[in-house]
């Protein structure tokens, strides 16, 4: 029997779904309520550690028949002292002293330096699979800190448990893919004029995927040609440094430095995307300045949380360009992982453009660090 014939739409409206419902379950964690993650044939709730009850504790193991493990992210693990038994996922046991203070103390390393000493820490038997590296994902997307308990397998069918339950499920391989399906999604929805001071003939262009999720926008300076390499610069969205003018970062300058570069070389295109402290959110990114306070550098300090010392991603900027007609780029950065990134994405990059500031008495070590442990070239 043939098999049945599906439309683009049909693929479309498949691909939004799983994307909606990643962000769903996203939501649910936010508001500290366990979802069901199904894959590899088999099924685990997940909960985020920073917002675990006592009673949820109690609940997930009556739910499941044993008792949760709590997971950690390598680079949180590596802090604590714990070697996880599988590449990116350290699953831990639950003792009888850890109560949810305990695994909040664990997920956040706020009082680190204060509480040296905890533990100890018996890692599981078991190791971790594709649900409990999905878990931790999914920690992210929620901008929460990347923790987590994860019940034992749930007998039986993962998706009846969750209606049963009524609790959402989402598939393992979906919110892995999550950034990369959000990212193609991504559709012109409105470009206006609108003249910024020093760059008059500017238009800003929004983009948003087809699900309704995450936003980006592009300011067009002047009217580039598309066919040269378009001077460009990819920004990450800062709310301290771009509205506040915070001193511990360069990001308000190399903003404004864009701009002003863009409009005396006769036109150019700023991506501004939603990738907040170097894609971990606002809410952490002011968690890795406390660890700063503390003497971390930026590296150390993103690490410490949990993340990836960069944990942003590059699709989203080379789809906006796609859209806007441009496929090749001069691109106006310090940064060697952002020319690789978009390379990787089909956008050529003809040209690094040097773009970097004087360091003041706030930013200086901020600077150096990203000289020297993260490869850009100051």
């Amino acid at each position: 029997m043939a098999a049945p014939i599906t439309s683009d739409r049909d693929d479309k409206n498949r691909l939004d779904h799983k994307i909606v419902t990643v962000q769903r379950a996203a939501s649910d964690l936010r508001r500290g309520l366990p979802v069901v993650v199904c894959g590899g044939g088999s099924s685990i709730l997940v909960q985020a550690a920073e917002l675990i009850t006592d009673p949820w504790i109690r609940r997930l193991e009556a739910l499941s028949g044993a008792a949760p493990l709590i997971g950690l992210t390598r680079e949180r693990a590596n802090v604590l002292r714990v070697s996880p038994r599988s590449a990116a996922t350290a699953l831990i046991r639950l003792s009888d002293h850890m109560n949810s203070a305990v695994i909040a103390a664990m997920a956040d390393p706020a009082d680190d330096l204060m509480q040296p000493l905890k533990g100890p820490f018996q890692v599981a038997d078991e190791t971790a699979d594709l649900t409990h590296d999905a878990g931790l994902k999914l920690c992210k997307i929620a901008r929460l800190l990347p923790a987590a308990l994860f019940s034992a397998p749930l007998a039986g069918n993962g998706q009846a448990f969750a209606k049963g339950g009524h609790f959402l499920s989402v598939h393992a391989q979906d919110i892995l893919n999550y950034d990369r399906n959000d990212a193609s999604g991504l559709r012109k929805i409105i470009a206006a004029k609108v003249p910024l001071g020093g760059a008059e003939q500017t238009t800003m262009v929004a983009f948003r995927p087809h699900d309704g999720g995450t936003e980006h926008f592009a300011l067009i300076i002047g009217d580039p040609n598309r066919h040269d390499p378009v001077l460009t610069r990819i920004h990450s969205e800062c709310f301290t440094g771009d509205l506040l003018g915070s001193l511990k970062c360069d990001c308000g300058e190399q903003l404004n430095g864009a701009i002003t570069h863009m409009q005396a070389a006769g036109g150019g295109v700023l991506l501004y995307l939603a990738q907040e402290g170097r894609g971990i959110g606002l809410i952490n990114k002011l968690r890795a300045y406390q660890l700063q306070d503390q003497g971390f550098d930026t590296v150390d300090a993103n690490e410490r949380l949990g993340f990836h010392a960069d944990e942003r991603i590059f699709e989203p900027a080379a789809e906006m360009l796609k859209i806007l007609g441009f496929g090749a780029v001069r691109l106006l950065t310090n940064n060697p992982l952002k020319v690789a990134g978009l390379e990787e994405q089909g956008i050529t990059v003809s040209e690094r453009v040097a773009h970097s500031f004087p360091a003041n008495a706030h930013n200086d070590h901020y600077l150096r660090t990203k000289k020297k442990r993260s490869g850009h070239l100051l």
